[in-house]
């Protein structure tokens, strides 16, 4: 059995920083460190922007074209789990669906308010019943997203008894796959120094902007 390179640097290290990254988020709101929260959210945005584009421009495998699949084929990789490079079609659809999730969860942050001392940048812009929505929506998506982490932690176990170590892929960023090494030697990632270009850049916009006041706070 052969190894072949799937994941790009970017795509990992993106993976495994949003881990760290939502639980921190989790810790933050939980023990009240509002600004922490705060810079962890725009970190977030960063991540989350860079990834969609990389997904226009970067690897193969990191293409957002590479993530739609039909229901059929989503059908048929129950029955008979493929070896295809990538994701597979179910973890298409668990990727997509974190995008969305996680995008609802970002975008609703902004336009949060506890109504007393902080509010998120994007409340001034819009209105009262706007604000209270988003409230309830950030709540409520993130317990759904809670429940998504851990269907796609039961998904990882079910593929590791199955034989498709995915975390290891996810760290290493080879999979092994006898029937792709042997038939193509299709290069399926690309140097990630673009995508790290736009996540810096959009750091460092978010540190001078939305980012500036809580930073300062967490600094001083």
């Amino acid at each position: 059995m052969q190894s072949i390179k799937v994941w790009d640097g970017f795509i990992r290290s993106f993976h495994w920083l949003l881990v760290i990254n939502i639980a921190v988020l989790y810790f933050s709101i939980d023990e009240g460190m509002i600004e922490l929260h705060f810079v962890a959210g725009f970190f977030a945005i960063a991540l989350i922007v860079t990834r969609l584009v990389w997904g226009l421009v970067g690897s193969k495998t990191a293409k957002l074209s590479a993530l739609l699949h039909s229901p059929i084929a989503v059908f048929k990789e129950f029955k008979n789990p493929s070896k295809g490079v990538g994701h597979s079609a179910p973890g298409s659809y668990m990727v997509l669906l974190f995008f969305v999730l996680i995008i609802v969860q970002l975008v609703t942050g902004l336009m949060s308010s506890d109504g007393i001392l902080t509010d998120g940048p994007l409340v001034e812009y819009v209105s009262s019943s706007t604000v209270d929505f988003a409230n309830w929506l950030h709540r409520l998506n993130f317990d759904i997203l809670f429940y998504a982490i851990c269907l796609h932690v039961t998904a990882i176990v079910v593929y590791k008894i199955k034989g498709k170590p995915l975390v290891k892929a996810m760290i290493t960023g080879k999979q092994a796959n006898s029937e792709q090494a042997t038939q193509t030697n299709i290069d399926n990632t690309q140097a990630p120094w673009l995508a790290w270009a736009i996540f810096v850049g959009l750091l460092v916009l978010l540190a001078v902007t939305w980012g500036k006041e809580p930073l300062s706070y967490l600094l001083s």
